[in-house]
């Protein structure tokens, strides 16, 4: 009977250690799915904040060309431009002052 009742224990743990990993597992995977997702909306938040930040304001546009483009930049009057039509190519249908070539 002592037997018995030690090979029902081990087969007992047996089952038990089994399922405690396989729920484990699951639980693993979950983490790892969410870090996952954790990390891609970081990167996400981080594009839109340094969009927000860059197209927040002239002044940070006027300060960022100081700092990175130094005289590649230039500032333009907006009335100076036209009507601009997205197609296969970027093109300028109404053309004030001959400003911008096509």
């Amino acid at each position: 009977m002592f037997k018995f009742f030690v090979v029902f224990v081990i087969i007992a743990l047996i089952f038990i250690t089994t399922i405690v990993k396989n729920s484990t597992k699951k639980i693993d995977e979950e983490i790892f799915a969410t870090k996952e997702r954790i990390g891609e909306l970081k990167n996400k938040g981080e594009m839109l904040k340094l969009e927000y930040d860059f197209l927040s304001s002239p002044e940070k546009i006027l300060e960022y060309q100081k700092n990175y483009f130094e005289n590649e930049l230039s500032e333009i009057d907006i009335s100076l431009l036209g009507v601009i039509e997205l197609g296969e190519k970027l093109k300028i249908i109404e053309q004030k002052n001959n400003f911008i070539n096509e």
